[in-house]
Protein backbone atom coordinates (compact mmCIF):
# COMPACT_ATOMS: atom_id res chain seq x y z
CA UNK A 1 0.00 0.00 0.00
CA UNK A 2 1.18 3.60 -0.25
CA UNK A 3 0.28 5.25 3.78
CA UNK A 4 0.37 8.68 3.86
CA UNK A 5 1.94 9.32 7.91
CA UNK A 6 1.40 12.27 9.15
CA UNK A 7 4.24 13.41 12.44
CA UNK A 8 6.42 10.86 10.23
CA UNK A 9 9.10 12.34 12.67
CA UNK A 10 7.80 12.17 15.75
CA UNK A 11 8.24 9.20 18.09
CA UNK A 12 5.41 7.17 17.10
CA UNK A 13 5.24 8.34 13.67
CA UNK A 14 9.32 6.80 13.10
CA UNK A 15 8.37 3.69 14.57
CA UNK A 16 5.47 2.84 12.92
CA UNK A 17 7.05 4.02 9.39
CA UNK A 18 10.05 1.76 9.69
CA UNK A 19 7.34 -1.36 10.39
CA UNK A 20 5.56 -0.35 7.02
CA UNK A 21 9.04 0.26 5.03
CA UNK A 22 10.14 -3.08 6.26
CA UNK A 23 6.87 -4.98 4.94
CA UNK A 24 7.28 -3.56 1.69
CA UNK A 25 4.69 -0.58 2.29
CA UNK A 26 5.60 2.67 0.43
CA UNK A 27 5.52 5.86 3.08
CA UNK A 28 4.59 9.39 2.41
CA UNK A 29 6.01 11.27 5.54
CA UNK A 30 4.74 14.29 6.66
CA UNK A 31 6.06 16.35 9.02
CA UNK A 32 6.86 20.20 9.39
CA UNK A 33 10.18 19.75 11.69
CA UNK A 34 8.66 22.54 14.03
CA UNK A 35 10.60 23.25 17.42
CA UNK A 36 8.40 21.93 20.03
CA UNK A 37 11.22 20.01 20.77
CA UNK A 38 14.94 19.22 19.95
CA UNK A 39 14.62 19.24 15.68
CA UNK A 40 17.57 17.54 15.98
CA UNK A 41 16.34 14.26 17.54
CA UNK A 42 13.31 14.69 14.55
CA UNK A 43 15.86 14.92 12.01
CA UNK A 44 18.12 11.94 13.25
CA UNK A 45 14.73 9.81 13.38
CA UNK A 46 14.02 10.47 9.94
CA UNK A 47 17.42 10.06 8.86
CA UNK A 48 16.61 6.14 10.15
CA UNK A 49 14.23 5.89 7.29
CA UNK A 50 15.70 7.41 4.08
CA UNK A 51 17.34 3.67 4.85
CA UNK A 52 14.36 2.90 1.97
CA UNK A 53 14.08 4.26 -1.26
CA UNK A 54 10.17 3.56 -1.07
CA UNK A 55 9.84 6.45 1.87
CA UNK A 56 9.78 10.49 1.21
CA UNK A 57 9.87 13.48 3.19
CA UNK A 58 7.26 15.59 2.83
CA UNK A 59 8.16 19.22 4.67
CA UNK A 60 4.63 20.33 5.37
CA UNK A 61 2.22 21.64 8.22
CA UNK A 62 -0.99 20.15 8.75
CA UNK A 63 -2.60 23.04 9.09
CA UNK A 64 -1.43 24.25 5.37
CA UNK A 65 -5.04 23.49 3.80
CA UNK A 66 -3.93 24.12 0.48
CA UNK A 67 -0.59 22.65 1.24
CA UNK A 68 -2.66 19.77 2.21
CA UNK A 69 -5.50 19.38 -0.36
CA UNK A 70 -2.34 19.12 -3.30
CA UNK A 71 -0.67 16.57 -1.53
CA UNK A 72 -3.28 14.17 -1.33
CA UNK A 73 -4.52 15.29 -4.77
CA UNK A 74 -1.28 14.34 -6.31
CA UNK A 75 0.01 11.16 -3.89
CA UNK A 76 -3.18 9.47 -3.77
CA UNK A 77 -2.49 7.72 -0.37
CA UNK A 78 -4.38 4.25 -0.08
CA UNK A 79 -4.79 4.53 3.83
CA UNK A 80 -3.59 7.57 6.21
CA UNK A 81 -1.79 7.42 9.90
CA UNK A 82 -2.10 10.94 11.18
CA UNK A 83 0.00 10.74 14.37
CA UNK A 84 0.93 14.48 13.96
CA UNK A 85 -0.56 16.80 16.83
CA UNK A 86 0.72 19.12 19.32
CA UNK A 87 0.92 17.29 22.04
CA UNK A 88 1.80 17.79 25.40
CA UNK A 89 -1.05 18.46 28.79
CA UNK A 90 0.63 21.25 30.46
CA UNK A 91 1.68 23.41 27.06
CA UNK A 92 -1.91 23.34 26.59
CA UNK A 93 -1.99 25.49 29.48
CA UNK A 94 0.29 28.54 28.11
CA UNK A 95 -0.33 28.36 24.52
CA UNK A 96 -3.68 26.52 23.51
CA UNK A 97 -3.45 28.09 20.09
CA UNK A 98 -1.23 25.55 19.03
CA UNK A 99 -3.57 22.97 19.61
CA UNK A 100 -5.98 24.55 17.80
CA UNK A 101 -3.83 24.97 14.59
CA UNK A 102 -3.02 21.44 14.50
CA UNK A 103 -5.02 19.59 16.27
CA UNK A 104 -8.26 20.93 15.06
CA UNK A 105 -7.51 22.80 11.92
CA UNK A 106 -5.00 20.31 10.71
CA UNK A 107 -7.20 17.46 11.88
CA UNK A 108 -10.08 18.97 9.32
CA UNK A 109 -7.41 18.91 6.30
CA UNK A 110 -6.74 15.27 6.92
CA UNK A 111 -10.44 14.27 6.81
CA UNK A 112 -11.46 16.60 3.45
CA UNK A 113 -7.76 14.87 2.16
CA UNK A 114 -9.31 11.36 2.71
CA UNK A 115 -12.84 12.32 1.60
CA UNK A 116 -12.03 13.41 -1.64
CA UNK A 117 -9.29 11.07 -2.97
CA UNK A 118 -11.49 7.60 -1.78
CA UNK A 119 -8.85 6.99 1.10
CA UNK A 120 -9.83 3.33 2.39
CA UNK A 121 -8.95 3.84 6.22
CA UNK A 122 -8.03 6.73 8.68
CA UNK A 123 -6.26 5.84 11.57
CA UNK A 124 -5.53 8.51 14.17
CA UNK A 125 -3.87 9.20 17.48
CA UNK A 126 -6.35 9.87 20.62
CA UNK A 127 -5.08 9.71 23.73
CA UNK A 128 -6.05 8.13 26.87
CA UNK A 129 -6.26 11.68 28.20
CA UNK A 130 -9.92 11.88 26.63
CA UNK A 131 -10.99 9.65 29.87
CA UNK A 132 -10.35 13.08 31.59
CA UNK A 133 -11.73 13.01 35.43
CA UNK A 134 -13.02 9.14 35.12
CA UNK A 135 -11.90 7.43 38.05
CA UNK A 136 -13.77 3.89 37.05
CA UNK A 137 -10.31 0.99 36.37
CA UNK A 138 -9.79 0.37 33.76
CA UNK A 139 -10.81 2.53 31.36
CA UNK A 140 -13.41 1.32 28.92
CA UNK A 141 -13.98 2.55 25.12
CA UNK A 142 -17.64 2.01 25.87
CA UNK A 143 -17.24 4.74 28.70
CA UNK A 144 -18.43 8.13 28.59
CA UNK A 145 -15.81 10.69 28.01
CA UNK A 146 -17.22 13.97 28.06
CA UNK A 147 -15.35 15.17 31.37
CA UNK A 148 -11.83 16.34 29.94
CA UNK A 149 -9.31 18.37 32.24
CA UNK A 150 -7.14 19.63 29.46
CA UNK A 151 -7.52 21.43 26.59
CA UNK A 152 -5.01 18.51 25.02
CA UNK A 153 -7.47 15.85 25.63
CA UNK A 154 -10.28 17.99 24.50
CA UNK A 155 -8.64 18.72 20.98
CA UNK A 156 -8.17 14.56 21.10
CA UNK A 157 -12.18 14.16 21.66
CA UNK A 158 -12.98 16.48 19.20
CA UNK A 159 -10.74 14.52 16.96
CA UNK A 160 -12.71 11.58 17.48
CA UNK A 161 -16.12 13.42 16.98
CA UNK A 162 -15.02 14.93 13.90
CA UNK A 163 -13.96 11.52 12.30
CA UNK A 164 -17.04 9.96 13.27
CA UNK A 165 -19.27 12.43 11.43
CA UNK A 166 -17.46 12.04 8.24
CA UNK A 167 -17.73 8.66 8.58
CA UNK A 168 -21.25 9.04 8.63
CA UNK A 169 -21.59 11.53 5.91
CA UNK A 170 -19.12 10.30 3.66
CA UNK A 171 -18.38 6.34 4.45
CA UNK A 172 -14.87 7.26 5.34
CA UNK A 173 -13.93 4.29 7.39
CA UNK A 174 -11.81 5.80 10.81
CA UNK A 175 -10.27 4.24 13.74
CA UNK A 176 -9.48 6.54 16.94
CA UNK A 177 -6.58 4.86 19.06
CA UNK A 178 -6.12 6.06 22.53
CA UNK A 179 -2.83 5.80 23.60
CA UNK A 180 -1.72 5.01 27.29
CA UNK A 181 1.77 7.28 28.58
CA UNK A 182 4.20 6.01 25.24
CA UNK A 183 7.90 5.30 26.27
CA UNK A 184 11.14 4.19 24.54
CA UNK A 185 13.95 4.25 22.70
CA UNK A 186 13.46 7.81 20.27
CA UNK A 187 11.13 9.35 23.17
CA UNK A 188 9.71 12.63 23.39
CA UNK A 189 12.50 14.94 25.79
CA UNK A 190 9.76 16.62 27.31
CA UNK A 191 7.83 13.19 29.01
CA UNK A 192 9.07 12.12 32.40
CA UNK A 193 11.53 9.11 31.38
CA UNK A 194 13.33 11.65 29.01
CA UNK A 195 13.64 14.36 31.62
CA UNK A 196 14.13 11.89 34.56
CA UNK A 197 17.28 10.11 33.02
CA UNK A 198 18.37 13.59 31.53
CA UNK A 199 18.49 15.02 35.42
CA UNK A 200 19.65 11.95 37.02
CA UNK A 201 22.67 11.67 34.71
CA UNK A 202 23.54 15.17 35.12
CA UNK A 203 23.20 14.75 39.30
CA UNK A 204 20.25 16.93 39.16
CA UNK A 205 17.07 16.28 41.42
CA UNK A 206 13.25 15.41 39.32
CA UNK A 207 10.34 16.66 40.21
CA UNK A 208 7.96 14.25 41.02
CA UNK A 209 4.27 15.41 40.79
CA UNK A 210 1.34 14.41 43.24
CA UNK A 211 4.26 13.50 45.84
CA UNK A 212 4.77 10.22 43.32
CA UNK A 213 1.34 9.18 44.61
CA UNK A 214 0.66 8.34 40.47
CA UNK A 215 -0.06 5.31 38.35
CA UNK A 216 0.39 5.20 35.08
CA UNK A 217 -0.17 2.36 32.32
CA UNK A 218 3.71 2.69 30.52
CA UNK A 219 3.08 1.31 27.10
CA UNK A 220 6.28 0.42 25.21
CA UNK A 221 6.59 2.13 21.80
CA UNK A 222 7.15 -1.14 19.86
CA UNK A 223 3.89 -2.65 21.29
CA UNK A 224 2.20 0.87 20.11
CA UNK A 225 3.23 0.25 16.75
CA UNK A 226 2.45 -2.74 16.17
CA UNK A 227 -1.14 -2.19 17.84
CA UNK A 228 -1.34 0.54 15.06
CA UNK A 229 -0.48 -1.68 12.08
CA UNK A 230 -2.75 -4.09 13.22
CA UNK A 231 -5.45 -1.65 13.23
CA UNK A 232 -4.58 -0.23 10.02
CA UNK A 233 -5.23 -3.85 8.14
CA UNK A 234 -8.75 -4.26 9.83
CA UNK A 235 -10.45 -1.36 8.77
CA UNK A 236 -13.97 -1.03 10.73
CA UNK A 237 -17.16 -1.53 9.63
CA UNK A 238 -20.41 -0.37 10.54
CA UNK A 239 -21.56 -2.67 14.12
CA UNK A 240 -25.12 -3.94 12.99
CA UNK A 241 -26.36 -4.10 16.97
CA UNK A 242 -25.88 -0.13 17.19
CA UNK A 243 -28.80 1.32 18.79
CA UNK A 244 -29.38 4.41 19.12
CA UNK A 245 -31.67 4.67 22.32
CA UNK A 246 -28.55 3.16 24.10
CA UNK A 247 -25.51 4.43 22.36
CA UNK A 248 -22.18 2.60 22.57
CA UNK A 249 -19.39 4.51 22.85
CA UNK A 250 -16.59 2.63 21.08
CA UNK A 251 -18.82 1.49 18.11
CA UNK A 252 -21.16 3.03 15.43
CA UNK A 253 -23.89 2.65 12.64
CA UNK A 254 -21.37 3.89 10.89
CA UNK A 255 -17.24 2.65 10.15
CA UNK A 256 -15.90 4.08 12.97
CA UNK A 257 -14.32 2.23 16.16
CA UNK A 258 -11.98 4.20 18.85
CA UNK A 259 -9.60 1.37 20.95
CA UNK A 260 -7.37 1.77 23.70
CA UNK A 261 -3.36 1.02 23.18
CA UNK A 262 -2.01 0.42 26.49
CA UNK A 263 0.16 -2.35 28.69
CA UNK A 264 -3.15 -2.97 31.06
CA UNK A 265 -0.84 -3.48 33.62
CA UNK A 266 -0.94 0.24 35.75
CA UNK A 267 2.56 0.84 37.73
CA UNK A 268 2.98 2.91 39.87
CA UNK A 269 5.45 6.34 39.30
CA UNK A 270 7.79 5.41 41.93
CA UNK A 271 7.68 1.49 40.54
CA UNK A 272 8.84 3.32 37.42
CA UNK A 273 11.61 5.70 38.84
CA UNK A 274 13.32 2.08 40.90
CA UNK A 275 13.36 0.71 37.51
CA UNK A 276 15.35 4.12 35.88
CA UNK A 277 17.33 3.72 38.95
CA UNK A 278 17.99 0.23 38.40
CA UNK A 279 18.83 0.90 34.64
CA UNK A 280 21.32 3.53 35.12
CA UNK A 281 22.87 2.73 38.38
CA UNK A 282 22.37 5.75 39.94
CA UNK A 283 19.59 6.71 43.01
CA UNK A 284 17.57 9.77 41.53
CA UNK A 285 17.34 12.74 43.81
CA UNK A 286 13.50 13.39 44.18
CA UNK A 287 11.80 16.96 44.51
CA UNK A 288 8.08 16.03 45.62
CA UNK A 289 5.68 18.67 44.13
CA UNK A 290 1.45 18.49 44.25
CA UNK A 291 -0.37 17.38 41.48
CA UNK A 292 0.30 19.77 38.18
CA UNK A 293 -3.01 21.18 36.60
CA UNK A 294 -4.70 19.33 33.65
CA UNK A 295 -3.12 16.07 35.21
CA UNK A 296 -4.83 12.85 36.63
CA UNK A 297 -3.83 10.68 39.13
CA UNK A 298 -3.80 7.31 37.81
CA UNK A 299 -4.76 5.74 34.32
CA UNK A 300 -5.10 1.95 33.39
CA UNK A 301 -6.40 0.64 29.59
CA UNK A 302 -8.92 -1.59 29.03
CA UNK A 303 -7.47 -3.90 25.85
CA UNK A 304 -10.54 -6.51 25.36
CA UNK A 305 -11.77 -4.74 22.26
CA UNK A 306 -8.35 -4.54 20.85
CA UNK A 307 -7.46 -7.95 21.21
CA UNK A 308 -10.41 -9.22 19.96
CA UNK A 309 -10.23 -7.25 17.29
CA UNK A 310 -6.96 -7.50 16.08
CA UNK A 311 -5.44 -10.66 18.37
CA UNK A 312 -2.74 -8.58 20.15
CA UNK A 313 -1.89 -7.24 23.47
CA UNK A 314 0.65 -5.02 24.65
CA UNK A 315 3.25 -7.04 27.14
CA UNK A 316 6.59 -5.42 27.16
CA UNK A 317 7.51 -5.39 31.20
CA UNK A 318 7.83 -1.33 32.47
CA UNK A 319 11.97 -3.11 33.53
CA UNK A 320 12.97 -4.24 30.68
CA UNK A 321 11.56 -1.33 28.63
CA UNK A 322 13.21 0.67 30.44
CA UNK A 323 16.56 -0.49 30.34
CA UNK A 324 15.99 -0.43 26.26
CA UNK A 325 15.29 3.24 26.44
CA UNK A 326 18.70 3.84 28.52
CA UNK A 327 20.84 1.71 26.78
CA UNK A 328 19.39 4.05 23.61
CA UNK A 329 19.57 6.84 25.49
CA UNK A 330 23.64 6.33 26.55
CA UNK A 331 24.16 5.09 22.84
CA UNK A 332 22.52 8.52 21.45
CA UNK A 333 23.85 11.09 23.69
CA UNK A 334 27.26 9.31 24.19
CA UNK A 335 26.80 9.38 28.24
Amino acid sequence: MKILITGAAGFIGMHVSQILLARGDSVIGVDNLNDYYDVNLKKARLSSLTYYDTFCHVDLDIADRTGMADLFEGEKPDAVINLAAQAGVRYSLKNPHAYADTNLVGFVNILEGCRHNDVSHLVFASSSSVYGGNTRMPFSEHDNVDHPVSLYAASKKANELMAHSYSHLFNLPATGLRFFTVYGPWGRPDMALFLFTKAILEGRPIDVFNHGKMVRDFTYIDDIAEGVIRVLDRPPVANPDFAKDTPDAATSWAPWRVFNIGNHQPVPLMAYIEALEKALGRTAEKNFLPMQDGDVPATHADTADLSAVTGFQPAMPVEEGVQRFVAWYRSYFGV
